[in-house]
């Protein structure tokens, strides 16, 4: 059963467990859709997103995966749902779905896996506070000619969730990232670390702000949205023992971002491209730690959301 919240016509689903959830001020994780439908080949999408929203449950919270079902903006997909965006045929995948898509895609009745962006946005409506994601988007390489920043980006500044990530993804411009968030009034903690992570590496040497556990960026969290702030970034390293030296991956990022620059790839199709050849360049490794990150992040935000409920 799903309980409908209205926002001026249009309706969001959301799952009864977790509609009983935020209605008892207990800890609820967003999880995003893309990951689903853009991530792993069928079945291995499948198991990674019930095993993130298992990490969430092992925590005592309740995972709220977001999409676009049919044209109904949902939280708290069902297992239907998420095999169907699991299995799909592959001439009509779910739209990717970002801010900027979602009245588009409801119009049309589609389905369409959120991003970041998008997530926050539905989560936020129903009142769920914490997001785990893999990476956020951010600013490209040769932004200053292209202007190709992601809409992650603006959506943090205004959108009051917490995301939990492994920092930016790696094949973006990391410190041009770090000064946007900066000047978009966005907090960003290291989970134990005073070093933005570079998604598949342990540290990209750009300096964040310290937080030591969960009750600490609880009361980060609660203060700055007291005083009127909006997104927050929790940064959290990747495993150590599935990171990837930060060399390594920025000799495969350039080799992928010159063979991009030769085919002509750019918008929309740069990130799945690079995704694909950094997975090539690395035989693969790149994506086990990937999905050892994504799981450890839901495992971080819900213990997050735990330290948030009990500060409630």
């Amino acid at each position: 059963m799903t309980s409908e919240h209205d926002r001026k016509g249009v309706s969001i689903a959301v799952s009864a467990e977790v509609q009983a959830a935020l209605a008892a001020g207990q800890p609820v994780v967003a999880l995003e859709s893309t990951v689903i439908t853009y991530g792993l080949p069928y079945p291995h999408n499948l198991e990674l997103a019930l095993a993130m929203e298992q990490e969430v449950r092992d925590q005592g919270a309740v995972p709220a995966t977001v999409g676009i079902v049919a044209g109904v903006p949902t939280v708290g997909m069902d297992a239907a749902a998420i095999q169907r965006f699991a299995q799909f045929d592959p001439h009509h995948p779910p739209l990717k779905v970002s801010r900027r898509d979602i009245g588009y895609v409801i119009a049309a009745g589609s389905d369409g896996a959120t991003t970041v962006a998008a997530t926050m946005v539905l989560a936020h409506l129903v009142g769920v506070q914490v997001f785990a994601t893999g990476g956020i988007g951010g600013v490209h390489h040769g932004a200053r000619e292209t202007w190709d920043v992601s809409a992650d980006l603006t959506e943090l500044g205004r959108t009051p969730v917490l995301v939990v990530c492994a920092g930016a993804k790696a094949i973006l411009d990391l410190p041009a990232t770090l000064e946007y968030l900066e000047t978009g009034g966005v907090p960003v903690l290291g989970w134990h670390t005073a070093e933005f992570p570079a998604f598949y590496s342990v540290s990209s040497g750009l300096p964040v702000a310290y937080a030591p556990d969960a009750p600490f960026v609880a009361r980060a969290w609660k203060a700055h949205r007291a005083l009127g702030g909006a997104g927050m970034v929790l940064a959290v390293p990747p495993p150590v023992e599935y990171a990837i030296d930060r060399t390594k991956v920025e000799a495969a990022i350039e080799r992928a971002l010159n063979r991009a620059a030769e085919e002509g790839i750019h918008g929309p199709a740069v990130t799945p491209f690079l995704l694909a050849a950094l997975a090539r360049e690395t035989e693969g490794e790149s994506v086990r730690t990937n999905v050892a990150l994504l799981r450890q992040n839901a495992r971080i935000a819900a213990q997050v959301a735990a330290a948030i409920a009990g500060i409630r």
